[in-house]
């Protein structure tokens, strides 16, 4: 009998540290209300990533800059108004790619179609990311469900939230722990989302054309990088993929690739120069399980951080706008 109550109390102090609007989430949150919402999931991240394979790093990315700024609900898909600038039309998100966004008001629609008013946009965000991770080569992890929109989406939120191309490791470290998440997260979670990314040429340029060459960077790449990039300033869309090794698969070469010299963002290269993160890109270079698995872990821990269920926020009908609108 004391056995069991010691239990329980166990139980409650573990439950107890858990968040409530966390704890809310359920792996089969649709089984009743959507039943085929997997499947379309499915069917629609197949059916986009075939049709443009920098879907994936789009979707990745969106997902990212989304979770890290008021949590994972979608803030970053609502348009701005005239009364409004939102997160999306912040600097640093001017380059996410229209795929992403395209993505997810394909999948809203078909679901939609299927249940109306039930299923939100950060758990399509949420779900279209794993998917596609692993549609491209990468680990497998849970995605609960339940989370609802937020409400909230203000450009002025996010600056101080998102590491820049080039922020210093102690600025990225910082950035990071400020939200849970330490340095080996921080690493796998970089390598991960870069591993099938790509950037455009004008937030790497001043590397490769000066006036003084990175001289971290390894000559070779300098020079493709400069072919593939040589009118960038007149040509806004010019793009590179971050592993110049294994471009759209999901791999450990991207870290590899540090050991180099073939980072495209001085914020990936001084990965290999700071003693708080070079032995864990050396880990990750050597063991590709070990970045998979703390990849995998990582990205469970993203998909809940800040997350808002029950009457914190609401089931979109359009994912680029609040219902009060």
């Amino acid at each position: 009998m004391a056995s069991n109550l010691l239990f329980v109390l166990l139980i409650s102090s573990l439950i107890s540290f858990i968040p409530y609007s966390e704890s809310a989430l359920t792996l089969d949150y649709y089984a009743k209300t959507c039943p085929r919402f997997q499947d379309i999931m499915r069917d629609i991240v197949q059916a986009k990533q075939s049709q443009n394979p920098t879907t994936a790093a789009a979707t990745l990315r969106l997902f990212f800059h989304d979770c890290m700024v008021g949590g994972c609900d979608a803030s970053v898909l609502a348009k701005s108004t005239a009364f409004n600038k939102a997160e999306v039309d912040a600097d640093i998100n001017h380059s996410l790619a229209g795929d992403a966004f395209d993505l997810v008001a394909r999948a809203k629609t078909a679901l939609e179609l299927s249940c109306p008013g039930i299923v939100s946009c950060s758990d399509i965000l949420a779900v279209a990311t794993r998917n596609l991770i692993l549609v491209t080569g990468g680990p497998f992890y849970n995605v609960r469900l339940g989370r609802k929109d937020g409400t909230v989406s203000q450009a002025s939120r996010v600056e101080g939230n998102l590491a820049r191309t080039n922020s210093s490791v102690d600025t990225m470290v910082n950035t990071f722990a400020a939200k849970g998440f330490n340095v080996h997260e921080m690493v796998a979670l970089i390598g991960g989302g870069h591993t099938i990314g790509f950037a455009h040429c004008s937030e790497f340029g001043n590397r490769i054309f000066g006036p003084n060459v990175d001289p971290s960077i390894n000559p070779k790449l300098v020079e493709g990088l400069r072919k593939n990039c040589a009118n960038y300033t007149s040509n806004q869309g010019l793009s590179a993929f971050l592993d110049v090794m294994s471009p759209g698969v999901f791999d450990n070469t991207i870290f590899k690739n540090l050991q180099k010299g073939l980072g495209v963002l001085s914020s990936d290269q001084i990965l290999f120069s700071d003693l708080r993160t070079k032995p864990v890109v050396d880990k990750y270079a050597q063991d590709s399980k070990a970045f998979f698995n703390d990849f995998a872990k990582a990205m469970e821990k993203v998909s809940v951080y800040g997350v808002k269920t029950g009457r914190k926020g609401e089931v979109r009908k359009r994912c680029d706008a609040f219902n009060s609108v």
